[in-house]
């Protein structure tokens, strides 16, 4: 949850984090080339990966702010909402995803991340390993029950 200034190494924390939701007024940068210096702390490597590499270029070597708008369209934050609003939905969105079967949070998560270090063949192979992994589980099993039952799964992380 972003609310304010988001620049430097504070910019390179929330990089580092799975999702990104600003309010509105929320603004980003990478301004170390003001400075004489560059990013310390995976801005130049994380900045790239999510935003690709022109629009990191830019931020990069310019220093420029971005607002939130802009980190929205550009894909840095994955949600804006009004400062008033931006708690709760956070908060929301955090409890939507807590609910979810553990094991298949944090695969989904491996895999996601070794798509980013990988050719697409590789990343293929790692999803069906993984794939089997999250088959054997018991939250599997509970899942599709209440699937099949029509109500709430009871997710145990096993």
């Amino acid at each position: 949850m972003i609310n304010g200034f988001c620049l430097g190494g504070g910019n390179e924390l929330a990089l580092a984090c799975d999702l990104r939701i600003c309010s509105e007024g929320s603004k980003f940068a990478q301004p170390e080339v003001n400075l004489g210096i560059i990013c310390g702390g995976g801005g130049t490597q994380r900045l790239t990966r999510i935003l690709g590499e022109g629009r990191a270029m830019e931020m990069l070597l310019t220093g420029d702010m971005i607002d939130a708008e802009t980190a929205y369209r550009y894909g840095l934050v994955n949600h804006v909402y009004p400062k008033e609003e931006l708690e709760a939905k956070t908060m929301e969105l955090a409890e939507k995803i807590a609910e979810k079967a553990p094991i298949a949070l944090q695969l989904s998560k491996e895999a996601v991340k070794f798509a980013s270090r990988s050719n697409l063949d590789e990343g293929l192979r790692r999803e069906v390993d993984l794939f089997a992994i999250c088959f054997s589980t018991e939250d599997k099993n509970e899942g599709v029950s209440a699937f099949l039952e029509k109500r709430k799964p009871h997710f145990k992380g096993r």
